[in-house]
């Protein structure tokens, strides 16, 4: 069996790049609004940035 990949669409990889910065902001600085929840919870908002992408990436979204 053979997997299909594909480019994940714009939205998700944007989505996913958001999530990533975001995540990786708050080692060095303070992000306003979502900031708090973020470095209290900075590996899981990783691991679903690239969880999103990696859907977009199995399943074409």
């Amino acid at each position: 069996m053979r997997f299909r990949l594909n480019p994940p669409s714009f939205v998700v990889f944007l989505f996913s790049l958001i999530l990533a910065i975001v995540a990786i902001a708050t080692l060095y600085a303070r992000v306003p609004l979502v900031g708090h929840y973020v470095s209290s919870h900075r590996f899981w908002v990783l691991a679903a940035a690239y969880a999103a992408l990696l859907a977009g990436v199995t399943f074409g979204l």
